[in-house]
């Protein structure tokens, strides 16, 4: 039935990746099923592979009885003794060789069948835990044609796809054009696994820059965050514990090679490469990159920072629709506020004037309190009388008397804009 059964099993083994024992397993599985298409389904079956012989043997067991009730279920012990086992007793269970031969073509077209459906199995199963454990690295792979806008991609043994919302808007591929993408799952599905690949994961380019940086790859360079509007630009922070070592030089490259790699892989996405620091204040500065910074107010609780720009780099500091501070706060996580000297000067001028209205607060007392970071009304109001008592020449009940007058300003301008009479 299966000629040259054991050079079948070592080559589809070989051919298709599968364990000896599952292939082995598969094909006593079917002969069992074609055993009992033609005997039915009340006898007693074993398969067993011969390796020796070639071939899967399969045995129907009956017990031995005085009285046989059940040709398919018993055999005499008189047949008993003399064809099988000549110490043969009643009770026993003993196999007799059923030879395949006889199973007819409907039974051996179920086996092949069965066969069949169990190598696909096998094959599935290995494709998944392979691509399981490749989740998280890029995959190389040929475009093999588009469904409902999705990109069905060859990679060799099994397909991938691409879904619209991981691809790169107005990005386009051709059938049969190589794609590079990110393995960010793999699923399991009736099909068979599900690879789905990323152009826009954040990790894509952790990925490139990983091939193409060998410090990044050996560990000497980290690259910390990346925040990326894909096919636009994105911003990736880099460190390393080696001081002999520039981490935004090594993934730059020279004469911008490296990073170039990057940028023709995203089809001109530009990147911009910014040193990680511990100083979360020095850390945002480098997010803004290009625009230049001049100081910066952090507010730790809230997690967020005033950032003062000069009046010429207030638009590059921004970008294009916010672009540049939008992927500066993905990138640092803090909440950036942006601003000109030239607001920032105007509403320092009218905090400082807010101040003055305080009885007891001149020029003198207006710039201690700037200095102490309590720059308006608002903020004094805001206060504690043990914090206003740590600034040279105040008296908590000083403090207490300012506090008290600032909340009374607040509450009047807060009555005028609803139109309450102070």
């Amino acid at each position: 039935m299966f000629p040259e059964l054991k050079r079948l099993i070592e080559q589809m083994g070989k051919d298709r990746g599968i364990d000896r024992e599952v292939i082995v397993k598969a094909l006593e599985d079917a002969m069992l099923t074609a055993a009992r298409k033609k005997l039915g389904p009340d006898v007693e079956l074993e398969a067993h592979y011969n390796e020796e012989a070639g071939e899967i043997e399969v045995f129907q067991f009956k017990t031995v009885m005085e009285k046989v009730l059940d040709p398919d279920l018993h055999v005499s012990l008189a047949e008993a003794r003399r064809a099988l086992d000549e110490e043969a007793e009643p009770g026993d269970s003993l196999g007799i060789k059923i030879e395949t031969s006889t199973f007819g073509r409907i039974a051996v077209q179920t086996a092949k069948q069965i066969i069949i459906q169990r190598v696909k199995d096998a094959e599935r199963d290995n494709i998944y835990e392979e691509y399981h454990d490749r989740k998280g690295e890029l995959s190389n792979g040929f475009v093999q044609r588009f469904e409902g806008g999705n990109i069905i991609v060859n990679l060799g043994r099994a397909e991938g796809i691409v879904p619209v919302s991981e691809q790169i808007f107005r990005e386009s591929y051709k059938r049969g054009e190589r794609i590079r993408a990110y393995i960010c799952d793999v699923k399991k599905i009736t099909k068979g696994p599900q690879i789905i690949l990323s152009r826009t994961h954040p990790n894509f380019i952790k990925a490139l820059f990983d091939v193409e940086v060998p410090e990044i790859s050996e560990g000497l360079i980290e690259i910390v965050n990346v925040s990326r509007e894909p096919g636009k630009r994105s911003k990736i922070s880099v460190k390393t514990r080696d001081k002999d070592i520039d981490p935004v030089g090594a993934c730059v490259g020279m004469r911008g090679t490296r990073v170039q790699s990057v940028v023709q892989e995203l089809r001109g996405e530009k990147i911009d490469i910014v040193p990680y620091s511990d100083d979360q204040a020095k850390y945002v500065c480098s997010a803004l990159s290009p625009a230049k910074v001049n100081r910066v107010f952090v507010d730790e609780e809230n997690r967020a920072m005033e950032v003062i720009v000069p009046d010429d780099q207030l638009s590059l500091a921004i970008g294009r629709n916010g672009q540049n501070v939008r992927l500066a706060v993905k990138l640092t996580g803090w909440k950036i506020d942006v601003k000109s000297e030239s607001t920032a000067a105007a509403k320092a001028a009218d905090g400082y004037q807010s101040l003055m209205k305080i009885p007891g607060i001149g020029e003198a007392t207006a710039d201690r309190l700037f200095k102490a970071g309590l720059k308006s009304v608002a903020m004094l109001a805001a206060a504690d009388s043990e914090q206003l008592a740590f600034i040279p020449g105040v008296g908590e009940k000083t403090a207490s008397m300012w506090i008290a007058e600032a909340g009374k300003i607040i509450d009047q301008e807060a009555g005028g804009e609803k139109g309450i009479p102070a």
